[in-house]
Protein backbone atom coordinates (compact mmCIF):
# COMPACT_ATOMS: atom_id res chain seq x y z
CA UNK A 1 0.00 0.00 0.00
CA UNK A 2 1.61 3.56 -0.52
CA UNK A 3 2.25 5.78 2.14
CA UNK A 4 0.85 9.00 -0.69
CA UNK A 5 -2.01 8.94 -2.69
CA UNK A 6 -4.38 11.43 -3.73
CA UNK A 7 -7.20 10.68 -1.82
CA UNK A 8 -5.26 11.35 1.72
CA UNK A 9 -4.19 14.74 -0.11
CA UNK A 10 -7.42 15.18 -0.36
CA UNK A 11 -8.75 14.88 3.31
CA UNK A 12 -5.43 16.21 5.15
CA UNK A 13 -5.85 19.34 6.93
CA UNK A 14 -3.22 22.17 7.33
CA UNK A 15 -3.38 23.50 10.94
CA UNK A 16 -2.27 27.31 11.55
CA UNK A 17 -1.86 28.05 15.10
CA UNK A 18 -0.68 32.00 15.89
CA UNK A 19 0.94 32.76 19.29
CA UNK A 20 0.42 35.83 20.24
CA UNK A 21 1.20 36.39 23.74
CA UNK A 22 -1.79 38.50 24.64
CA UNK A 23 -4.46 36.32 22.88
CA UNK A 24 -5.78 33.42 23.76
CA UNK A 25 -4.25 30.64 21.63
CA UNK A 26 -6.07 29.08 19.09
CA UNK A 27 -5.77 26.66 16.11
CA UNK A 28 -7.24 27.03 12.44
CA UNK A 29 -7.81 24.00 10.42
CA UNK A 30 -7.83 24.01 6.69
CA UNK A 31 -8.03 21.71 4.33
CA UNK A 32 -4.98 21.23 1.53
CA UNK A 33 -7.10 22.15 -1.37
CA UNK A 34 -8.96 24.67 0.58
CA UNK A 35 -5.98 26.39 1.18
CA UNK A 36 -5.02 26.33 -2.18
CA UNK A 37 -8.40 28.39 -3.62
CA UNK A 38 -7.38 30.83 -0.44
CA UNK A 39 -4.03 31.24 -2.48
CA UNK A 40 -5.43 31.49 -5.99
CA UNK A 41 -8.02 34.06 -4.92
CA UNK A 42 -5.43 36.22 -2.68
CA UNK A 43 -3.34 36.20 -5.68
CA UNK A 44 -6.26 36.91 -8.26
CA UNK A 45 -6.82 39.90 -5.66
CA UNK A 46 -3.61 41.20 -5.64
CA UNK A 47 -3.28 41.21 -9.61
CA UNK A 48 -6.61 42.97 -9.58
CA UNK A 49 -5.70 45.52 -7.65
CA UNK A 50 -2.25 45.96 -9.23
CA UNK A 51 -3.98 46.47 -12.32
CA UNK A 52 -6.69 49.14 -10.78
CA UNK A 53 -3.74 50.94 -9.13
CA UNK A 54 -1.75 51.26 -12.59
CA UNK A 55 -4.68 52.40 -14.58
CA UNK A 56 -6.72 54.66 -12.03
CA UNK A 57 -3.45 56.34 -9.94
CA UNK A 58 -0.08 58.03 -11.23
CA UNK A 59 1.83 54.84 -10.00
CA UNK A 60 1.94 53.58 -13.41
CA UNK A 61 3.22 57.18 -14.45
CA UNK A 62 5.86 56.75 -11.36
CA UNK A 63 7.07 53.21 -13.26
CA UNK A 64 7.10 54.78 -16.95
CA UNK A 65 9.47 57.60 -15.43
CA UNK A 66 11.51 55.36 -13.59
CA UNK A 67 11.66 53.42 -16.44
CA UNK A 68 12.04 56.36 -19.04
CA UNK A 69 14.95 58.17 -16.90
CA UNK A 70 17.13 54.22 -17.18
CA UNK A 71 16.33 54.62 -20.80
CA UNK A 72 17.41 58.40 -21.26
CA UNK A 73 20.76 57.55 -19.13
CA UNK A 74 21.28 54.34 -21.62
CA UNK A 75 20.67 56.46 -24.23
CA UNK A 76 23.37 59.27 -22.94
CA UNK A 77 25.80 56.58 -22.30
CA UNK A 78 25.49 54.85 -25.20
CA UNK A 79 25.97 58.92 -27.15
CA UNK A 80 28.96 59.40 -25.16
CA UNK A 81 30.58 55.67 -26.65
CA UNK A 82 29.75 56.52 -29.95
CA UNK A 83 31.23 60.23 -29.69
CA UNK A 84 34.64 58.40 -28.46
CA UNK A 85 34.60 55.79 -31.13
CA UNK A 86 34.01 58.45 -33.82
CA UNK A 87 37.14 60.31 -32.02
CA UNK A 88 38.93 57.57 -32.33
CA UNK A 89 37.71 56.09 -35.92
CA UNK A 90 39.48 59.94 -36.81
CA UNK A 91 42.42 59.58 -35.05
CA UNK A 92 42.86 56.24 -37.11
CA UNK A 93 42.52 57.67 -40.15
CA UNK A 94 44.47 60.24 -39.30
CA UNK A 95 47.67 57.89 -38.42
CA UNK A 96 46.60 55.52 -41.36
CA UNK A 97 46.09 58.83 -44.01
CA UNK A 98 49.89 60.88 -42.93
CA UNK A 99 51.90 58.39 -44.76
CA UNK A 100 49.80 58.83 -47.83
CA UNK A 101 50.11 62.10 -47.58
CA UNK A 102 53.99 61.78 -47.54
CA UNK A 103 53.14 59.48 -50.87
CA UNK A 104 51.29 62.57 -52.36
CA UNK A 105 53.37 65.02 -51.85
CA UNK A 106 56.50 63.08 -53.88
CA UNK A 107 53.94 62.24 -56.57
CA UNK A 108 53.55 66.27 -56.49
CA UNK A 109 57.49 66.47 -57.00
CA UNK A 110 56.81 64.23 -60.09
CA UNK A 111 54.57 66.78 -61.91
CA UNK A 112 55.10 70.38 -63.84
CA UNK A 113 53.41 72.55 -60.99
CA UNK A 114 56.16 74.06 -60.96
CA UNK A 115 58.57 75.79 -63.08
CA UNK A 116 60.63 72.38 -64.44
CA UNK A 117 62.31 74.04 -67.81
CA UNK A 118 65.75 73.97 -67.35
CA UNK A 119 67.12 77.79 -66.02
CA UNK A 120 70.54 77.80 -68.84
CA UNK A 121 68.00 77.11 -71.87
CA UNK A 122 65.58 79.46 -70.96
CA UNK A 123 68.18 82.34 -70.18
CA UNK A 124 69.57 81.45 -74.00
CA UNK A 125 66.22 82.24 -75.59
CA UNK A 126 65.93 85.24 -73.43
CA UNK A 127 69.07 86.48 -75.19
CA UNK A 128 68.21 85.91 -78.68
CA UNK A 129 65.01 87.61 -77.64
CA UNK A 130 66.49 90.66 -76.36
CA UNK A 131 69.32 91.42 -78.36
CA UNK A 132 71.82 93.39 -76.27
CA UNK A 133 73.01 96.74 -78.26
CA UNK A 134 76.00 96.65 -80.05
CA UNK A 135 76.55 100.01 -77.90
CA UNK A 136 76.58 98.59 -75.12
CA UNK A 137 79.10 98.23 -72.15
CA UNK A 138 80.83 95.20 -71.13
CA UNK A 139 79.09 95.91 -67.52
CA UNK A 140 75.58 95.31 -69.31
CA UNK A 141 76.39 92.39 -71.15
CA UNK A 142 77.54 91.27 -66.89
CA UNK A 143 73.94 92.23 -66.02
CA UNK A 144 72.11 90.66 -68.26
CA UNK A 145 73.89 87.29 -67.81
CA UNK A 146 73.43 87.86 -64.26
CA UNK A 147 69.32 89.06 -64.63
CA UNK A 148 68.37 86.13 -67.25
CA UNK A 149 70.97 83.09 -66.35
CA UNK A 150 72.33 83.46 -62.49
CA UNK A 151 68.82 84.49 -61.18
CA UNK A 152 66.80 81.90 -62.26
CA UNK A 153 69.18 79.22 -61.49
CA UNK A 154 69.21 77.27 -58.35
CA UNK A 155 71.44 77.10 -55.45
CA UNK A 156 71.35 75.27 -51.90
CA UNK A 157 72.67 75.81 -48.72
CA UNK A 158 73.42 73.78 -45.47
CA UNK A 159 69.70 73.50 -44.18
CA UNK A 160 71.84 73.17 -40.17
CA UNK A 161 75.26 73.98 -38.88
CA UNK A 162 76.14 70.29 -37.94
CA UNK A 163 78.91 67.35 -38.64
CA UNK A 164 77.88 64.87 -41.59
CA UNK A 165 77.28 61.27 -39.62
CA UNK A 166 75.72 59.31 -42.38
CA UNK A 167 76.18 60.00 -46.03
CA UNK A 168 74.18 59.50 -48.86
CA UNK A 169 74.03 56.26 -49.64
CA UNK A 170 71.11 54.83 -51.75
CA UNK A 171 72.49 51.19 -51.92
CA UNK A 172 71.78 50.56 -48.59
CA UNK A 173 68.60 52.33 -48.20
CA UNK A 174 70.11 55.89 -47.19
CA UNK A 175 68.57 58.38 -49.96
CA UNK A 176 69.86 61.95 -47.95
CA UNK A 177 72.77 62.92 -45.38
CA UNK A 178 72.57 62.68 -41.70
CA UNK A 179 73.20 65.91 -39.21
CA UNK A 180 74.33 64.58 -35.78
CA UNK A 181 73.34 67.63 -34.10
CA UNK A 182 71.12 68.17 -30.50
CA UNK A 183 67.41 68.60 -30.31
CA UNK A 184 66.36 72.06 -30.83
CA UNK A 185 68.68 72.83 -33.46
CA UNK A 186 67.21 75.17 -36.15
CA UNK A 187 66.70 73.95 -39.56
CA UNK A 188 66.51 76.40 -42.66
CA UNK A 189 65.61 76.27 -45.93
CA UNK A 190 67.99 75.49 -48.58
CA UNK A 191 66.65 77.58 -51.03
CA UNK A 192 63.57 79.23 -52.22
CA UNK A 193 60.59 77.16 -52.37
CA UNK A 194 57.03 76.43 -51.06
CA UNK A 195 56.18 73.96 -48.81
CA UNK A 196 54.20 70.80 -49.52
CA UNK A 197 53.98 68.68 -46.75
CA UNK A 198 54.44 69.20 -43.01
CA UNK A 199 53.28 67.01 -40.53
CA UNK A 200 53.78 63.78 -38.50
CA UNK A 201 54.82 60.29 -39.88
CA UNK A 202 54.79 57.34 -37.74
CA UNK A 203 58.21 56.06 -38.90
CA UNK A 204 59.82 59.70 -39.33
CA UNK A 205 58.10 61.58 -36.96
CA UNK A 206 57.41 65.12 -38.10
CA UNK A 207 58.54 65.74 -41.85
CA UNK A 208 58.64 68.65 -43.96
CA UNK A 209 58.88 68.70 -47.96
CA UNK A 210 59.78 72.04 -49.52
CA UNK A 211 58.87 72.13 -53.52
CA UNK A 212 61.69 74.00 -55.16
CA UNK A 213 61.35 75.47 -59.00
CA UNK A 214 63.44 73.06 -61.81
CA UNK A 215 61.30 69.99 -59.99
CA UNK A 216 63.94 70.15 -57.09
CA UNK A 217 62.25 68.69 -53.72
CA UNK A 218 64.22 69.12 -50.53
CA UNK A 219 62.85 66.65 -47.22
CA UNK A 220 63.76 67.22 -43.30
CA UNK A 221 62.66 64.13 -41.13
CA UNK A 222 62.43 63.98 -37.49
CA UNK A 223 62.27 67.40 -36.60
CA UNK A 224 60.80 68.27 -33.13
CA UNK A 225 59.04 71.14 -34.47
CA UNK A 226 56.94 72.10 -37.46
CA UNK A 227 57.47 76.40 -38.15
CA UNK A 228 56.16 75.75 -41.15
CA UNK A 229 52.72 75.21 -42.64
CA UNK A 230 51.09 73.64 -46.10
CA UNK A 231 51.15 76.21 -49.35
CA UNK A 232 53.55 78.79 -47.29
CA UNK A 233 56.17 79.71 -49.00
CA UNK A 234 59.59 80.37 -47.52
CA UNK A 235 62.86 81.83 -48.70
CA UNK A 236 66.49 80.38 -48.71
CA UNK A 237 67.66 80.70 -45.01
CA UNK A 238 64.58 81.02 -43.62
CA UNK A 239 63.81 79.02 -40.10
CA UNK A 240 61.49 76.30 -41.34
CA UNK A 241 61.70 73.53 -38.31
CA UNK A 242 63.94 72.48 -35.75
CA UNK A 243 65.97 68.86 -35.20
CA UNK A 244 64.87 66.13 -32.82
CA UNK A 245 64.42 62.45 -32.43
CA UNK A 246 60.75 62.24 -33.67
CA UNK A 247 59.43 59.16 -35.39
CA UNK A 248 59.91 54.88 -34.47
CA UNK A 249 62.72 55.30 -36.93
CA UNK A 250 65.97 57.06 -35.52
CA UNK A 251 68.70 56.30 -33.08
CA UNK A 252 69.34 59.30 -31.62
CA UNK A 253 69.17 63.30 -32.26
CA UNK A 254 69.41 64.07 -35.49
CA UNK A 255 68.50 65.74 -38.87
CA UNK A 256 67.39 63.74 -42.28
CA UNK A 257 68.25 65.56 -45.23
CA UNK A 258 67.43 64.44 -48.57
CA UNK A 259 67.19 66.35 -52.04
CA UNK A 260 65.18 65.12 -55.23
CA UNK A 261 64.78 65.81 -58.54
CA UNK A 262 62.37 64.25 -61.14
CA UNK A 263 61.68 61.93 -58.35
CA UNK A 264 64.82 60.51 -57.81
CA UNK A 265 67.32 61.10 -54.99
CA UNK A 266 70.77 62.76 -55.90
CA UNK A 267 73.35 63.42 -52.96
CA UNK A 268 72.72 66.94 -51.56
CA UNK A 269 76.71 66.65 -50.85
CA UNK A 270 76.98 67.21 -54.81
CA UNK A 271 75.00 70.15 -54.45
CA UNK A 272 74.96 72.48 -51.63
CA UNK A 273 77.74 75.57 -51.90
CA UNK A 274 78.97 75.85 -48.11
Amino acid sequence: MSLFSFKNLKKSSVYITPNFPTLETKRYKFKIFQLINYSIVLLLLLVLILSIAFTFTPLNKLVMFLENDKLVEQTERIGVLEKRLIIITNELNKITTVDKRLNYALTLARTDSLDSTAAIYDSLRKIKGNIIPVEGSILLIFEKLFNDVLLDSIFFITPIDGIIGKKFNPEKGHLGIDYSVSEGGLVVAPANGTIIFANHTTDNGNVLIIQHKENYLSIFKHCSALLKSVREKVIQGEPIALSGNTGTNTSGPHLHFEIWKNSKPIDPQGLLIN
